[in-house]
This record gives structure tokens, sequence and C-alpha cells, in this order.
């Protein structure tokens, strides 16, 4: 066993250094960590900021939701921002755009204003995210692919675990002005940006000051590829986008909602990372399909709790629901994005890594808005069983195709 264990963490090979140190790996991680640091605490901050201005559940929700179609929007152009000003200044503006707003929002608790925040946050976020996934499966090669993913996962995954569920507490308790200062810390991947921009140089990836390489990817094959890991990613994404939101508002008792979000966190960082070694031995799909069904489980036992009329009986589901659909949703980030990898082709890298993080973002803000939609003029326990139902048709359909290929 411990020597499997060391396998894994080395990467197996002898004379192979780890993932976690290849040439720009560390930098790269760690402007990754402090973007998604920003975005962590206050994606469940802002929402309650604008709820204790007097907003409902569905602009709530809007607040996340609308930063996530500016994500999606950025993504989409990365790429030729790469083109045009190369991975150093892009990065540079990515931070900028996500840490700066941070602060302005100490002037105005007004859902609209605050709206307008996310989308400037929301631009950056999206430049962050396809860097990032962009840049990690170009610094590894395939063979590693899974563990190097794992590790991205992880570095995206500990600030989450990390910041998430105290974010709301400390804005209640101590003061939102922590938050929102503290928020402004991509501001710190600056100081990174250099090292990401010469690895990748070394690599001759497209944007770094190389030219690309290879017959352009064929487009029918690149929906075929894509189609499946993408409806998965959706699927779980928007069931991220909902606990995000609202689970600060699930329970009277913040000591409940903070386990809650630790054991979602927890899970999903652990899953992140755990499932990059899985991918490699075996294979991304076997695991997707009973994935998604747990996730659906614990979404349907989340709901169920915000039904019950037992503060005990609730909580107790809140937490196992909330610990459950963690372990999808980490594991499903992962074996999605290394699934589309492997069926989409090497030729194929920025493509695959735009159209996963467009997957994933526009997923998180559809569940946002669904969810605050829904709750608002119905109950979060409806929600939250439209969500579960979703997820779990999603897998159903991937048993079905599966059993046909």
């Amino acid at each position: 066993m411990l020597d499997r264990r060391t396998h894994d963490l080395t990467d197996g090979a002898p004379g192979v250094p780890s993932v976690w140190r290849a040439p720009g790996m560390p930098a790269l991680l760690g402007s990754t960590g402090l973007g998604f640091a920003g975005v962590s605490l206050l994606m469940p901050v802002a929402p309650l900021w604008v709820l204790d201005g007097g907003a409902d559940e569905l602009g709530a929700g809007v607040v996340n939701a609308v930063m996530m179609l500016c994500t999606v929007v950025a993504q989409l152009l990365v790429g030729r921002t790469l083109r045009r000003i190369g991975w150093r200044r892009t990065l540079v503006l990515g931070a900028v755009l996500l840490g700066a707003p941070a602060p302005a929002h100490l002037l105005t608790d007004d859902v609209r204003a605050v709206t307008a925040l996310a989308a400037i946050r929301g631009l950056g976020f999206g430049i962050i995210t396809v860097c990032g996934a962009t840049g990690v499966a170009a610094l590894v090669e395939p063979a590693r692919r899974g563990r190097a993913v794992g590790a991205y996962g992880l570095a995206i995954a500990a600030p989450q675990f990390l910041l998430i569920p105290i974010a709301p507490w400390l804005a209640e308790s101590v003061g939102y002005w922590l938050v929102f200062t503290a928020a402004a810390i991509p501001l710190a991947a600056v100081a990174l940006v250099p090292s990401v921009a010469r690895a990748l140089h070394t690599h001759d990836v497209p944007g770094a000051g190389a030219t690309p390489s290879g017959p352009p990817a064929d487009p029918a094959r690149l929906r075929r590829a894509l189609t499946g890991p993408i409806a998965a990613l959706l699927a779980i994404t928007s069931a991220g986008g909902a606990v995000l939101t609202f689970t600060p508002s699930l329970a009277p008792d913040p000591a409940v909602v903070v386990v809650a979000l630790l054991a979602f966190t927890g899970a999903s960082a652990f899953c992140r990372w755990a499932f990059g070694g899985f991918a490699d031995r075996r294979g991304a799909a076997p695991a997707i399909a009973p994935l998604l069904l747990l996730g659906a489980a614990g979404l349907a036992a989340i709901g169920a709790g915000t039904a019950s009329d037992s503060d005990t009986a609730a909580g107790a589901l809140l937490i196992g629901g909330m610990l459950t659909l963690g372990v999808a949703y980490g594991g499903l980030q992962n074996l999605t994005l290394v699934h589309a990898f492997t069926a989409a082709g090497e030729d194929a890298r920025s493509t695959v890594g735009t159209a996963w993080n467009v997957g994933f973002d526009a997923g998180t803000g559809l569940g946002a808005l669904a969810a605050g939609a829904v709750a608002a003029s119905t109950s979060y326990t409806l929600a939250y069983a439209v969500l579960a139902a979703v997820t779990a048709l999603v897998g159903l359909a991937w048993i079905i195709a599966d059993r046909k290929a």
C-alpha cells in the first residue's frame, strides 16, 4: 500500500520529477490558487451582501449568474487575446480584473452595483480559468495528465475548502470589510506571471511567443468528443452553483452552514486530486456515470433537509448531502477534463480548455440563477429536487450511451 501511494505521489517513473515540480507548474498552480481564493471569498458573500441590502433570492442568484456569464464571454475571447498580447499580459489582465473590483463592494450593497462588479470580476475569472486549464495540459505530457489535472484541481479546490465555509462567518461575525479587502488577493498573482510565461514559451504554446503546430482539429469530431463530458460537467456544476450561492441561507445555525460547506469543499478538494491517478490508470469514462448518480443522491438529501421540520434531521441531511455531492463535484471536474483531452486529441488542447471552462462556469451560473428563481417562487426543496433529477438523467444518459458503444 505504501509503495502504491508513493508511486502515485511521485508519478511513478524513476528520474521523472513530480508534476508538482515540472517547470512552470508551481507558478501556474500558485497563480491559479490566488485567483480562486478571491472567487471563493466572494462566491457566497456577494449574494449575502445583497440579501442584507434588501434583494430577494432571485437578485442574489443573479449576482453569481452574471459573474459566470461574463466569465464565459471572456473564456470565448481568451484564445484571440493570447494571440494578440501574449500570455504575460493576458494573465496580468486577468489578475487585475478579478482582484481590483473586490474592495469596491464596500461602497454599496445595491444589487445593480454589486452585479456590475461581478461582471468585471467574471471577465478576469474567465481569463484565469482558460489559461490555467490550457497551461497545465501543455506543461505535462499526456501520460501524466491525469495527475497534472489533479494537482491543478487541488490548487483550485484548496482555497475553496478553506475560504468558502468561513467567508460568510467572517462577513457576519467580523465584518464584510475584511472579506472584501481580502478578496483582492488575485492581484498577488501578477508576481508569478513571468515564470508561467517563460515555461509556456519553452513548450511552444501558442500565445507564449511560439507559433501553433499540427493540423487544425475537425469540428465534427470535436463536437462528438466533447458532448458527453461537457453535459456531465454542466449537470454537476449547476448543482455546485446552487450550493455555493444559497447554502448560507439553508440553515439558521451558522455552525451547521460552516460544517456543511467544509464537507462539500473538503470532499471536492480531495476528489479533484485523488481521481487524477485513477484516470491515468483506468481511464476517466468508467467513473463519470456513477459519480453523476451519487451527486443526484446528494442533491436529493439537501432538498429533503430543507423540507424537514426537525433541526437535527435537517442539519444531518444537509451535511450528508453536501459531503456526497462534494465527492461527485470534485471527481467529475477532474474526470470530465481528462476525458475531454483524451477524446479530442492533442491538436485540440486549446479548444478543449476553453470548452471545458465555458461548461464549468455556464453550469455554475445557470445553477445559481435557476435555483434562485425556483426558490423565490416556490421553495429550496423544489429547487434541489429539480437539480437532482437533471443530474440523475444525465447519469442515465451516460449509462445508455456506454451500452450502445
